[in-house]
C-alpha cells in the first residue's frame, strides 16, 4: 500500500496490533501488519525469554515492542518497593475488594496473602534495563503507551534504526511527542480498550492530524477499530494507519482467558465502561458487577497509580482463575480491558484471517468512497 507506514515499518499493510500475547504478535506481522508486543507486565529477565521466542519464530519478520516508561526515569527503587507501597494503601480499599468476591460466593479471607509485583509502570533502574533488553533484539518499532518517551528511549532508537512511537488522546500531547522527537505519534479516543482519554476518535484524529501536518510525523488511529472500514475512515482523515488491540482479545490464538472471550463475544458496544477502578487512571473494561461496585457513592475513591493496581490485581486474578474453574460468582465478576469496538467483535477467528478481512473491508470501504467520486 502507499503509506508512509508501510515504508518506515517495512510492512504490506498498515495495520499495527498491541497484544500482551506473542503468538498474536508473529501472526500478525506474518499476515503483513506488525505485531507489537505489550511488556509492562514483564521483567528484564522475561522479556528477554519472550523476545528470544519471538526471534526464533517470526521468520525475520518486522516487529515491535510497546512499555510504560516514565520520562524523566527519576522513579527510584526505593518509591517502587512493594512493600512500602502497601503501607500507603487504606486498609479500607482492600475491606472493600475484598468484600465484592465475598458477595459473589469468594472467599477473600486470605486474598492479600500474596503481591501484586508487576506495577504498570517502570522506575529509573528497571526502564534502563527494559530498554536495554528490547535494544538486543531486532526490533523494527518502540512504543510508549504513557507520556513522552524517555530521551534514552529516543536516542537508543536512532542509534539502532528503530522508529520510536507515542500515545496520545490530546492534541496538545501530540505536540509535545514530536517536539520530544518521535517518529509516529499514535492517537487513542476513547473508545479504546485499556488507559485512555476522554476525547473520541472521530475528533481526536483530524485535531492531531491537523497539528502535525507541517512536522511530516505519521499518525496512527487507534480507539474502537476493529474493522477495515473503520481503518479506511481514519485513513480519510489523514490517518498513515491504524493501531489495534481489543480485536486480537478475541483471537484463536489469543491467551485471553476462555471466560472472558466468551463475555467479550456476546458483549455489546455499551458494555464497557471507563474508570479509574482499576490502575488509578482512566481505563476502558468489561463492565461486570466488579466494576459497578467501584463506581457506586459508597465506594472508596481510587487510589493513584501504582497504588490501585495493588488492590484490585490479586482478587481479580483469582476471579478469572474461579471462572474458569466454573464457579458462577466469578463468572459473573470476571472483566479485562477492552475497547467499544466490542460490540462487533463477534466470534473467534485466527489472526491471519483477521488481517485479511481487515484488508478486504477496507478495500471494499475505500472503493465505495471512490465511487462516490466517479462520473
Amino acid at each position: 500500500m502507499n503509506s508512509p507506514l508501510c515504508e518506515m515499518l517495512g510492512i504490506d499493510f498498515p495495520l499495527v496490533a498491541f497484544s500482551h500475547c506473542r503468538d498474536v504478535v508473529i501472526e500478525v506481522s506474518k499476515a503483513g501488519g506488525l505485531g507489537v508486543l505489550g511488556a509492562a507486565r514483564y521483567s528484564a529477565e522475561e522479556l528477554e525469554i519472550e523476545l528470544s521466542w519471538i526471534d526464533e519464530h517470526i521468520g525475520n519478520m518486522p516487529y515491535g515492542v510497546d512499555l510504560i516508561a516514565p520520562t524523566s526515569m527519576a522513579v527510584t527503587e526505593e518509591n517502587a518497593d512493594v512493600e512500602k507501597i502497601r503501607e500507603r494503601i487504606p486498609q479500607g480499599h482492600f475491606k472493600f475488594a475484598a468484600d465484592i468476591l465475598e458477595k459473589h460466593g469468594i472467599d477473600a479471607t486470605d486474598v492479600y496473602s500474596q503481591q501484586y509485583k508487576r506495577n504498570s509502570f517502570l522506575t529509573q533502574d528497571r526502564a534502563g534495563n527494559i530498554i536495554d533488553v528490547v535494544f538486543s533484539h531486532p526490533i523494527k518499532l518502540i512504543a510508549n503507551a504513557l507520556g513522552v518517551p524517555p530521551p534514552y528511549m529516543i536516542e537508543m532508537g536512532r542509534q539502532h534504526g528503530v522508529v520510536t512511537a507515542a500515545l496520545i488522546g490530546t492534541q496538545e500531547h501530540a505536540i509535545k511527542q514530536a517536539q520530544a522527537g518521535v517518529d509516529i505519534v499514535v492517537a487513542s479516543g476513547t473508545e479504546a480498550g485499556g488507559h485512555c482519554g476522554d476525547v473520541p476518535t472521530m475528533v481526536l484524529l483530524p485535531e492531531v492530524c491537523s497539528a502535525l501536518e507541517e512536522s511530516g510525523i505519521p499518525v496512527l488511529a487507534a480507539g474502537g477499530i476493529v474493522t477495515g472500514r473503520q481503518m479506511a475512515a481514519c485513513m480519510a482523515m489523514g490517518a498513515a494507519g491504524a493501531w489495534t488491540g481489543s480485536v486480537w482479545l478475541t483471537s484463536a490464538e489469543s491467551d485471553t482467558s476462555p471466560v472472558l472471550k466468551e463475555k467479550m463475544l456476546q458483549a455489546s458496544s455499551r458494555e464497557t465502561v471507563r474508570s479509574k477502578s482499576r490502575t488509578g487512571k482512566h481505563s476502558r473494561q468489561l463492565r461486570s458487577p466488579w466494576t459497578d461496585a467501584w463506581e457506586m457513592d459508597t465506594a472508596p475513591k481510587p487510589l493513584p497509580m501504582p497504588l490501585q493496581s495493588q488492590v484490585t490485581e490479586i482478587p481479580l486474578a483469582r476471579v478469572t482463575k474461579l471462572a474458569e474453574g466454573g464457579h458462577a460468582g466469578a463468572r459473573q465478576l470476571a472483566t479485562s480491558w477492552v475497547g467499544q469496538g466490542v460490540g462487533l467483535m463477534k466470534s473467534s477467528q485466527s489472526v491471519k484471517t483477521i488481517v485479511y478481512e481487515f484488508m478486504q473491508d477496507y478495500l471494499a470501504a475505500a472503493e465505495r468512497l471512490q465511487s462516490t467520486l466517479d462520473d
